[in-house]
């Protein structure tokens, strides 16, 4: 077994703080923050994953109303110990090229696209921080034998938990957090063979 480089080592007996991200450019690209760990994506990303969140990126910029951006794979600053890296964010905040994260009262939907080792903290731990840290809306995308499925959650404001408000498959229309129109079917191309 080799020795973890000495990056990996977090600057205080408390761990790692939100901050702390900004200050690894040794670390993988796409390094989340956990309860004050580190978490690094290290399996390679299926092409499924990525179709699906370019092709979501894209309808979504068509359809977003003045005073919204779309980001994909940028960090929410939910608190000091955490900062999560969804595949998919829209936020009110202006486009700013310096930008290295967002705070959660700017983002107004999140859509996570789950992978094999990404499933529990999609389903159970970020679907719980999301919601804690006040983020209005939150999917999560599910490949159900080659075809997205989005189950689509909405804030409980007085229990800041989230609700199910429906599981969308081959089309998905949501009044919130504006008029969206998606055929599902269109954001991967049909499995070959």
């Amino acid at each position: 077994m080799t020795a973890l480089p000495d990056w990996t080592r977090p600057p205080r007996a408390e761990g790692w703080f939100a901050e702390d991200l900004d200050r690894l450019p040794e670390a993988p690209r796409h390094t989340e923050l956990i309860d004050g760990a580190l978490v690094f994506v290290m399996s390679p990303q299926r092409s499924w994953n990525g179709r699906v969140v370019t092709a979501l990126t894209t309808t979504l910029m068509t359809q977003a109303p003045e005073g919204f951006e779309v980001e994909r794979e940028m960090t929410i600053r939910l608190d000091d110990r955490n900062r999560p890296e969804p595949g998919l964010l829209l936020t009110t905040l202006p486009y700013d090229p310096d930008r290295t994260f967002y705070p959660p009262d700017a983002v107004r939907l999140v859509v996570e696209v789950v992978s094999p080792e990404s499933a529990h903290r999609d389903r159970t731990v970020k679907l719980r921080k999301y919601a804690e840290a006040g983020i209005p809306h939150y999917w999560c995308i599910e490949d159900e034998s080659g075809s997205p499925v989005v189950h689509v959650y909405e804030l409980d404001e007085p229990t800041r938990a989230y609700a199910p408000a429906g599981i969308f498959r081959g089309s998905l229309r949501r009044p919130v957090p504006f008029e969206i129109h998606l055929d599902l079917d269109k954001l991967t191309p049909p499995r070959s063979g």
